[in-house]
């Protein structure tokens, strides 16, 4: 597990640096197009895949990425160990300049995130999770990747939590719903003190799992990609993320790859 591990995380890093000379370019329009959804895919998505494949090529193991063409469910339901990959999570915000996107990668087995890396490249703020726990590091970046034993040496266990006395719950700064609302307003009103705190891409699942934020309700359209990476880093941390019947886990490389509502805590 640890050689996927430090390859997952390589493969996040160099992704990173590449959107990171796209997004500190001046002179980018970022390449702009809509995909079938209308959502915007950028320059960014497309080379990051490209370096996050190629990394992944070395191991034994198929992928199932935003950017790549979706591989027939007859073909996938083979796939016993898959990796899940979102090359940038956070098109949205990449294009507005607020720094809030991350790079995704997963490893899934049977359906169950097993290993997960999330990069946020402005930030250089490295989150992991694997069967030896899940952590945070901080200032890395490119440069540092080959040395994934100091990486380790100074990353911080999670959970960390937080001190405050009130429930804080994270919600999306892009994507919030009717049903969101609706479900923070019902915990208003049995836990009395709310925060509420927005912020785009996979970091609201990481804030959950460092113990910043207690709660992460998203009524709202996601896909394998945007989650199994966080998925992970939450799971090995001691956290879950719920259908909304707050018992079903969600699960992986399922014949629809969009997943249900979901509540992480």
């Amino acid at each position: 597990m640890n050689s996927l591990l430090k390859t997952a995380i390589t493969a996040a890093l160099k992704a990173g640096e590449e959107i990171l000379h796209i997004y500190q370019d001046p002179d980018t329009d970022f390449g702009i197009e809509r995909k079938a959804d209308n959502s915007p895919l950028t320059i960014a998505d497309r080379k990051s895949n490209d370096i996050i494949m190629e990394y992944l090529a070395t191991t034994p193991y198929p992928v199932i990425s935003e950017e790549n063409k979706t591989v027939a469910f007859e073909t996938r339901r083979q796939w016993q160990t898959v990796w899940i990959v979102d090359p940038l999570d956070g098109t949205k915000e990449f294009i507005k300049r607020n720094g809030e996107f991350t790079v995704n990668i997963a490893l899934t087995r049977d359906g169950n995130p097993v290993l997960g890396v999330i990069y946020i490249p402005v930030r250089q703020t490295l989150y992991y999770g694997s069967d030896q726990g899940a952590f945070r590091a901080e200032h890395v970046t490119a440069s540092t990747e080959a040395d994934l034993l100091r990486i380790q040496e100074q990353a911080q266990r999670l959970p960390v939590g937080h001190s405050g006395a009130s429930c804080v719950v994270v919600a999306s700064r892009s994507h919030m719903s009717p049903e969101t609302e609706t479900f923070i307003n019902e915990l208003r009103r049995q836990k009395g003190s709310v925060e509420l705190t927005s912020v785009g891409s996979s970091i609201k699942i990481c804030l959950v799992a460092e113990g910043t934020a207690d709660i992460y309700p998203r009524f709202a359209p996601t896909m394998e990609w945007d989650t199994a990476a966080g998925h992970a880093i939450a799971k090995a941390a001691g956290k879950e993320l719920y259908q909304t019947d707050g018992t079903t886990p969600l699960t992986y490389n399922k014949e629809n790859l969009l997943n249900p509502w979901f509540i992480a805590k």
